[in-house]
């Protein structure tokens, strides 16, 4: 009979950013600083695992204030009405199958999963690690603001790269 495990991200040792073209020409990148997430799981590979997650917006970080104070706005995240992005899903092989919310919309998506193995810490702590990748349409999650260059360029991509790398505690 197996036992179900129960595990939370650590925050210490975990980073949840996402990257978008600016321009066209370069890529900024941005963090969430805050952010919670588990998992349960009655096999050591994680299979089938249930995972969960949330970040907070007011946390984001783009290293430049006056852009993270317009993507809290109601151009981009609405951080006043909607102050959680959130997914909730399921490990398949090497993909975490899921429902994505931003803002009022839920849709369904598909990340990337690197499984990096369990250890324990010097402190006696068991540990699992990943890296988690994948892409969304902002547009889709009514991110939709943009803007268009004297010379017709986008100022904002559609594409947003998403990329955590996760430490998780067993309970």
């Amino acid at each position: 009979m197996s036992t179900t495990a129960k595990w939370a991200i650590d925050p210490t040792h975990s980073e949840v950013s996402f990257k978008v073209k600016h321009l066209v020409i370069s890529t900024v990148t941005g963090y969430f600083r805050k952010f919670e997430g588990a998992a349960e799981s009655s096999s050591d590979d994680f299979q089938g695992a249930k995972v969960s997650f949330s970040a907070d917006i007011d946390s984001i970080d783009t290293n430049q204030s006056d852009r993270d104070a317009h993507l809290k706005s109601d151009d981009f995240f609405n951080a006043a009405q909607f102050p959680k992005l959130s997914f909730s899903g399921t490990l398949e092989g090497s993909t975490l199958k899921g429902d994505l919310t931003i803002r009022d919309v839920t849709k369904a998506v598909e990340l990337d999963v690197d499984f990096g193995g369990v250890a324990e810490d010097p402190y006696g702590n068991t540990k699992a690690g990943f890296e988690i990748e994948g892409k969304i349409s902002r547009k889709e999650f009514n991110l939709k603001w943009n803007a268009v260059t004297e010379a017709g360029s986008v100022v904002v991509s559609d594409q947003v790269k998403i990329i955590l790398s996760v430490q998780l505690v067993k309970q």
